[in-house]
């Protein structure tokens, strides 16, 4: 990668980052925000980092965080204990996005602030995979 690309890539993730914290600040009004940054912030790498890899493509970005927040959510709606829900959401979702082809590996952080993201992120069930 050259300098030039290098510092595409670098203001590329700068703004996805921060229109991400923006727009979760707003939706989320503040609450949890570094969880779904981290995600973010995984996938920017990917993106800028490393565009040409099968992980970098639109619908492995896409349809992996998507994919990974259905099953974060109905794994939060199936199973009570916090650690139990927590453990299985990833094979879930790996398996899922495996299947689907579209698998993004920060789509595990996303199935997993589904579950620890807390009273805000719950209460939007399902509506959190659009947000």
């Amino acid at each position: 990668m050259c300098n030039k690309e290098l510092l595409i890539s670098a203001i590329g993730a700068f703004i996805a980052v921060a229109a991400s914290g923006f727009f979760s600040n707003v939706i989320l009004q503040s609450t949890n925000s570094p969880l779904i940054i981290a995600s973010v912030g995984a996938s920017a790498m990917l993106i800028f980092g490393l565009p040409h890899a099968l992980v970098s493509r639109p619908w492995n970005l896409i349809g992996g965080h998507s994919v990974s927040a259905v099953v974060g959510v109905t794994c939060f709606y199936l199973i009570t204990d916090m650690l139990l829900a927590t453990s299985i959401v990833i094979p879930l979702a790996l398996v899922a996005m495996h299947f689907l082809k579209c698998m993004h590996p920060p789509g595990g952080a996303t199935a997993v602030t589904t579950i620890i993201g807390g009273e805000a992120i719950h209460q939007l069930g399902y509506a959190f995979v659009i947000m």
